[in-house]
């Protein structure tokens, strides 16, 4: 009875915390042709400022896209007026120059792009609006004789300054939980495997909705499970409707980085094939630049090899990946500034890509039964240090490092620690009925959504 009141006290606690060979890439479209974008209508308060007096051009200006940059960041001029701007992609994936009225120039890889515009005598800013690429250091000026571009006009910096502080919307739509059972080894030793990118607005917390780009429209993306001797054979597709070019990373790969780990733009796809070769829990994840957003914002997901003969068998068997939210405005992608931050401070941290899911869904375990998890910690940055309250690990296999239930001193683990990128396979049994929490021990984070509940039995263990 006295560990019973212990463990709802405790329970109880967390509780009130959490409510705080190359493969050729395959083009699907057509090339855009060269000439001029017309600038979307702005609000009053973006209006360019008042062009010179005559509309004759006065000159041309280049600017070239690097991946992630401009080249050159910063122009001069010798006084205002229109000028015509050529613009020329030389990065990797697809960018754009954005100026504060909207007019934009969008150039695919070895495109180029123009257009004219007034620069009015306080100069002029402009962006690269591709998310996350401004954040990450796409950002230029053009300045005229005896003045600065941008100032203290907050307009010229091409959209509205960060934000630091998101706040909920009671009309988000409730979140789609993630169903956390570990999927079965796929059948046979070659797999054909297609994943999808989907960029989609997706509720990571009640009330707060973000634009995520997915593998196959979930956050995580799906689990896959094989054998070591296997080929896998992934078909990596980007549709045309997408907005980015995206790529895949497999940890659990031996293939170099610059060739199938390539990003694709949208309406390309390629094959990336490899041999499971090392047995344990691996990532994969987006690795296009800024690898860090594309993480952030949900590109990531768990491999499981097994030994070439398999696990032994156990009752029940889940998938739990630890990642973490930085949240941009309603609607919008995660924010990138939040994320690059030197101290990692995520607005959520959570299992399987929402906060709090499986508080609101207990997990479901019978009293006694051997379960198994395949925990990863996706990140991008911050430590797990992954515990159940109420059980120890009788078993764990972390990075290669075995713990097993019939060692000879009869020892356990009570956490397992996890940098970002790492997996493990823990092992326990409950010994009566009841909740049993599903924290990181890193407290500061259950309160931000790191908490789940396995529900033993019927849940109450006075009965």
């Amino acid at each position: 009875m006295k560990r019973s009141l212990a463990l709802l006290a405790l329970l109880g606690t967390l509780l009130l915390a959490s409510c705080g060979g190359t493969p050729a890439t395959t083009p699907l479209r057509a090339a855009r042709a060269d000439a001029p974008t017309q600038p979307a209508a702005q609000p009053a308060s973006n209006a360019p400022a008042a062009p010179a007096a005559t509309s004759d051009v006065l000159g041309a200006l280049e600017i070239k896209a690097v991946d992630l940059g401009f080249q050159p960041a910063s122009l001069n001029i010798a006084k205002p007026g229109r000028y015509t701007v050529k613009f020329t992609n030389d990065g990797a994936i697809p960018h754009d120059v954005t100026f504060p009225n909207g007019t934009k120039l969008v150039a695919n890889p070895k495109e180029t792009k123009s257009t004219d515009v007034d620069v009015p005598a306080s100069g002029l800013s402009f962006i690269c609006s591709v998310p996350g690429h401004s954040d990450a250091g796409m950002k230029g000026t053009i300045s005229v004789a005896g003045s600065t571009a941008g100032g203290h006009n907050a307009d010229d910096h091409g959209g509205p300054p960060p934000t630091t502080d998101v706040q909920p919307d009671a009309n988000a739509p409730d979140y789609t939980p993630y169903d956390a059972a570990a999927p079965a080894a796929l059948a046979g030793a070659t797999h054909d495997i297609d994943l999808v990118v989907e960029e989609k607005d997706m509720t990571v917390a009640k009330g707060f909705v973000q634009h995520v780009w997915t593998f196959n429209g979930t956050v995580p993306g799906p689990v896959l499970r094989v054998k070591v001797g296997d080929t896998v054979r992934i078909h990596l597709k980007n549709p045309a409707t997408n907005q980015l070019a995206h790529s895949v990373d497999f940890h659990a790969s031996q293939v170099a980085w610059n060739d199938e780990m390539t990003s694709i733009n949208p309406g390309e796809e390629k094959l990336y094939e490899w041999k499971a070769e090392y047995a344990g829990v691996w990532m994969y994840h987006c690795g296009t630049a800024p690898a860090l957003h594309h993480i952030a914002n949900g590109m990531y997901g768990m491999v499981i090899v097994e030994p070439a003969d398999g696990l032994p068998r156990v009752d029940k068997e889940f998938a739990i990946v630890q990642s973490e939210w930085y949240l941009g405005p309603q609607g919008q992608p995660a924010s990138l500034t939040k994320a690059s931050a030197s101290a990692a401070a995520p607005d959520y941290v959570v299992f399987n890509g929402v906060a709090n899911q499986y508080k609101d869904n207990p997990i479901k375990i019978g009293t006694g039964e051997k379960v198994r998890l395949f925990v990863l910690n996706a990140g991008p940055s911050v430590d797990s240090s992954f515990h159940v309250v109420g059980t120890i690990f009788n078993t764990v296999i972390k990075e290669g490092v075995t713990l097993t239930a019939d060692n000879p001193g009869h020892y356990g683990a009570q956490a397992v620690d996890l940098a970002p990128a790492q997996g493990a396979i823990v092992e326990f049994t409950t010994a009566e009925d009841g909740l049993y929490p599903m924290v990181t021990h890193a407290f500061n984070f259950v309160g931000r959504g790191a908490l789940g509940l396995f529900q033993s039995g019927d849940g109450d263990p006075k009965k």
